[in-house]
């Protein structure tokens, strides 16, 4: 059986196509899940490597070996190449350093590929936050395309197994058949530091992880393609539409023929590596960092960056390790506060909620009682606007180098995406095509559902 995954930077849904009905994988009550997950172990960082008495040992083991090999080889007339005692220090230091990180991704490999003991989504978030240990991974797609220490690449890997496995064997379990096929979701361009190749690692990843999940075949379908998809099936008459899917990691444009009794014809492609998390961080700089001392105490901006984006592990690495004892009260106490486990996590909460409260009402107080007794954040919708703006600013940039490209004006535009909830996220895509019918898709369901009927597609043909 093929199924369709929506494997979602802030969310994840499944689905397939059963008796020619569209039928959704519930996950416990819900229709789609944080894509988070907590292992009560942690995942090792590169960064915890120290010289115990036993690695210095092992270190003192590998210099003695160099300075062995090289009296050997001048024993026997060779001429070894110069090298002091810091440049056998460096290099012995090098393989004992790769020889820890090796030994503790085995044993992480180890304990998560105990799956009885992983937690997904809201519960992976609350089970983190009550625990106080372990390691939360938030939105892993963030990372896929980012360069990677080859270990911790292998973590990555075992942490977007998990959550294929989940979302295989809940299927498997609600449709009462193993399922072992799947076509999965993909944003036309990854978050990525590397461009072209990032997007190459991030697929690779993806397809590692589902063959260990247990998936015998896979194949990849771009997101807006799989929303054209969805929104084809609701089109009588043949048309020229624009698939806008603003999701919480990417924002993804396709140009398509839709409609009738045709296939769908998808043309072209534009993406953005921005998102709904973007968002996010928006709110927390905007509003909750001050607080922190953001442009107020001689702390870089970066740091408050980092502390913010709490998708990117590196930056939560690069913020923890900072020392604030120097920084005045009240702004360095609540920065060591924030770096407590679970606070940057507890404050990214507050900073959603504040901006998908703001989307409906005017005012909003967020309550931070976790960094300091009695300490809030009121914030307006004013405040929302000035804290997105950088995004609606790129996004529209993008959609005008859409317009622009197009060599006619499409029949409509159809928006999707978790993030196309925002009023003034469709308000700016209505601005950049006035003169079009704005068609609203299901903002959470309209990915999974065209990777369904792809699924189906794909299922028929297998078995012909």
């Amino acid at each position: 059986m093929h199924i369709g995954i929506d494997f979602g930077t802030s969310y994840s849904a499944a689905a397939a196509i059963l008796d020619g009905e569209l039928t959704l994988v519930r996950f416990g009550d819900a229709e789609q899940f944080r894509t988070a997950v907590y292992f009560p172990e942690l995942v090792p960082d590169p960064n915890d490597f120290e010289l115990t008495p036993e690695l210095e040992a092992q270190l003192e083991a590998h210099i003695r070996s160099a300075r062995n090999d090289l009296r050997q080889q001048a024993a026997r007339g060779q001429a070894p190449a110069a090298r002091t005692e810091d440049d056998l220090r460096r290099d012995a230091l090098r393989v004992v350093r790769r020889q820890w990180m090796e030994e503790q991704a085995r044993a992480a490999t180890a304990s998560v590929a105990s799956f009885q003991h992983a937690l997904f989504g809201e519960e992976a978030v609350e089970g983190y936050l009550e625990s106080g240990g372990g390691n939360l991974i938030e939105s892993p797609k963030s990372m896929f395309g980012y360069r990677l220490d080859p270990q911790v690449r292998k973590v990555i890997v075992h942490i977007a197994t998990h959550i294929l496995e989940h979302i295989r064997l809940t299927a498997s379990r609600q449709f009462g058949q193993p399922v072992r096929g799947a076509v999965i979701g993909r944003p036309v361009e990854f978050r990525s530091s590397m461009g072209a190749a990032g997007s190459a690692q991030a697929i690779d990843i993806l397809r590692e992880a589902a063959a260990t999940a247990g998936f015998d075949e896979v194949h990849f379908l771009e997101e807006p393609a799989a929303a054209a998809m969805h929104y084809h099936k609701s089109l009588a008459d043949r048309q020229h539409a624009l698939i806008v899917d603003i999701g919480g990691g990417t924002t993804d444009v396709t140009h398509a023929e839709l409609g009738g009794a045709a296939s769908p014809l998808i043309a072209r492609n534009w993406g953005l590596p921005k998102g709904g998390t973007d968002l996010d961080v928006g709110v927390s700089l905007h509003s909750f960092m001050p607080l922190m001392g953001k442009d107020i105490v001689r702390v870089p901006q970066h740091q408050f960056v980092e502390a913010a984006s709490v998708h990117n592990l590196p930056k939560q690495r690069e913020f923890r390790k900072q020392n604030y004892r120097l920084v005045a009260a009240p702004y360095g106490p609540r920065l060591r506060a924030l770096q407590e486990p679970g606070a940057t996590t507890r404050l990214n909460q507050a900073a959603e909620r504040t901006k998908i409260t703001l989307s409906a009402e005017a005012t909003y107080r967020a309550q931070l009682g976790f960094i300091e007794h009695g300490l809030a954040v009121d914030a307006s919708r004013s405040d929302l606007d000035k804290a997105i703006e950088p995004f609606l600013i790129q996004l529209e940039r993008t959609l005008a180098t859409v317009r622009g490209d197009l060599p006619a004006l499409p029949a409509s535009v159809f928006l999707t995406g978790g993030t196309s909830r925002s009023p003034q996220v469709k308000a700016r895509v209505a601005a950049c095509f006035p003169e079009i019918p704005l068609v609203h898709g299901d903002p959470s369901l309209g990915v999974v559902s065209g990777l369904a009927v792809a699924a189906s597609d794909v299922g028929l043909h297998a078995a012909a």
